[in-house]
């Protein structure tokens, strides 16, 4: 499977703000923030895979500054590597005073989304090549960060719940 339309392998929304988006510390919550993630990644993976996709995995969000109410911010999801089913998207939010301010990098991360079909199945999504030493780098950024998973799943198996009681037990 390829793709011949690669510009969408990747898209920015833009939102302003709001007044109704602001925390305790009068800042923009961090839950809105990651609705906006998830809206660029959804529109990202389903553009690239003509499906509808559902988020399995977020890794490693980094809120690294806070978006004041005003700012104009820019949520820009980009493919970066693709397997059978899955969509690895890279998210950088970047916001600014309106009144022309630099961006600044306020979030990073990475979600997965898995292509399905209408009965809910996985299916098969459009292999993307990297074209760029850009897009190559965060290819292999990707791919480590996938390794890193596996060992983070594997550590975490010891800690599941327990379907009878619900806690959580190491070692089980």
């Amino acid at each position: 499977m390829s793709r011949n339309d690669e510009a969408s392998h990747e898209i920015t929304l833009r939102f302003l703000a709001e007044p109704n988006e602001v925390n305790f510390g009068g800042k923009v919550h961090g839950g809105t923030v990651m609705r906006w993630i998830d809206h660029a990644g959804y529109t990202c993976a389903s553009g690239w895979s003509g499906h509808y996709c559902v988020t399995v995995y977020v890794s490693g969000i980094r809120f690294l500054s806070p978006i004041a109410i005003g700012d104009v911010v820019d949520v820009h999801a980009q493919l970066l590597y693709t397997g059978r089913s899955s969509m690895h998207i890279g998210v950088d939010v970047r916001a600014r005073n309106p009144r022309g301010a630099k961006s600044r990098l306020t979030t990073h991360c990475i979600v997965v989304f898995v292509a399905l079909d209408e009965d809910g199945n996985k299916i098969e999504v459009p292999s993307w090549e990297p074209r760029t030493e850009r897009e190559q780098a965060m290819r292999d950024y990707a791919v480590r960060l996938i390794e890193l998973r596996e060992t983070i799943q594997q550590e975490m198996s010891g800690f599941l719940a327990d379907e009878d009681d619900h806690q959580i037990t190491p070692g089980n």
